[in-house]
């Protein structure tokens, strides 16, 4: 049985394959999105307007009425983090239905995990063994292997 483990930020992925336990993980692919790393600001041409905001006047002159911001409620990063999970819950999804694996681990942040766990279908969820609430992307192949949550012989055998 083939585990894939998948190891996720908010702006990477990388795909290992475990076939053999003597052989370890076998990077089998990584997907990215370079806008989720940027800002806000590099993301949204212009800034949010503004509105009069209709309370009393504090200053005492006259015509002068305060102002807020409007628009916080759409966030350009938020949204980009957002599309890459879903991107990454479709790369998962084609390779399951291509047989490239029958379980699989997550390991991601918690933030970004918990985005996964929404974006995620019946199917995948159904072969899901375990999932490391860790940021591990830029980490070393076996520091990734350390944070396994269990032997791999013993992930290969579940079922």
């Amino acid at each position: 049985m083939n585990v894939r483990v998948v190891v996720a930020n908010e702006s990477a992925a990388l795909f290992y394959d475990l076939e053999d336990p003597a052989r370890g993980l076998q990077l089998a692919g990584k997907i990215s999105d370079p806008r989720a790393r940027l800002h806000d600001r590099e993301l949204v041409s212009d800034r949010p307007g503004r509105r009069p905001d209709h309370g009393p006047v504090q200053s005492g002159r006259r015509g002068a009425s305060p102002h807020h911001a409007t628009g916080g409620e759409h966030d350009a990063h938020q949204h980009e983090i957002e599309t890459f999970a879903r991107q990454l819950v479709e790369e998962l999804e084609k390779a399951r239905l291509a047989g490239r694996f029958e379980r699989w681990v997550i390991m991601a942040g918690p933030k970004f995990l918990g985005m996964l766990r929404t974006a995620l279908p019946a199917s995948l969820k159904a072969t899901l063994v375990a999932e490391v609430p860790k940021d591990l992307v830029n980490h070393p192949l076996h520091a990734i292997s350390d944070h396994l949550p269990q032997p791999l012989s013993k992930l290969q055998q579940s079922g």
